[in-house]
């Protein structure tokens, strides 16, 4: 087990990219938000990849094939693994689907590749359950894919602050505060495209994703909205 013992202080939270069906900016608009924040720990706070092929409900059949479906969520990890080498990657539903299916058909773990195999990146890359980080600040945040769609209810029930994906349309900062301390939760948004035949189930949602992007900056929590053009694309702009 890994033991986190400094006190991290700029800390780069990424969440849903849903390769290869990710926004066609998402990797440049890391890169920048690399070069801006300098992060000393870099979070993929899950559902790096989609794996739609594989979803245990109804798969798009004008999308490809699971086969073809890796091939390209490979490239899009192979490129964003030049920008982050060293990465912590937090279990989630869409990307833990290969193990989920291998479970209910009754396959043993020994057949089965673990992620860093399958996606084919080095060992920089580890994939972990819920995690607890310390702070520069001298607190800590506890970081999961996604548990509740109340942040901050999750930030008191485990008495911390708290960072979450999972809820493509919420991108938020929510505070509470008792006599002793402040306590934070930190929704970070996503950064997939909305119009991708993978995402069809979402057409109708009156409420649109969020690309997003969040940070922890000298203990504190920050949003990096994505700032978009007309046409849905990035201006290149970090607000």
């Amino acid at each position: 087990m890994t033991t986190y013992t400094k006190g991290y202080k700029s800390l780069l939270c990424i969440s849903d990219l849903h390769a290869p069906w990710q926004h066609p900016d998402a990797l440049e608009f890391l890169k920048a938000l690399k070069k801006k924040i300098k992060p000393d720990f870099v979070l993929n706070v899950g559902d790096e990849c989609d794996a739609h092929a594989l979803s245990m409900w109804e798969s798009d059949p004008d999308l490809p094939s699971a086969g073809d479906e890796l091939k390209m969520a490979r490239k899009v990890m192979h490129d964003l693994e030049k920008i982050f080498p060293e990465m912590t990657l937090l279990h989630s539903n869409h990307s833990s689907l290969i193990y989920r299916r291998a479970l209910k058909h009754g396959m043993p773990r020994a057949y089965i590749k673990h992620y860093n195999d399958f996606l084919q990146v080095g060992p920089g890359w580890k994939w972990v359950d819920d995690i607890t980080l310390p702070l520069s600040d001298g607190t800590e945040v506890f970081a999961t894919h996604g548990i509740a769609a109340d942040g901050l209810k999750l930030s008191l029930q485990y008495g911390k602050h708290t960072i979450q994906g999972h809820f493509h349309s919420k991108a938020s900062i929510q505070y509470f505060s008792n006599p002793d301390s402040l306590v934070w939760s930190l929704q970070v948004g996503c950064l997939t495209k909305q119009s991708s035949l993978a995402f069809q189930y979402a057409r109708n949602f009156r409420m649109r994703f969020i690309i997003s992007t969040g940070a922890v900056i000298d203990g504190q929590p920050v949003l990096f909205p994505m700032q978009m053009d007309k046409h849905g694309r990035w201006t290149g702009k970090i607000v």
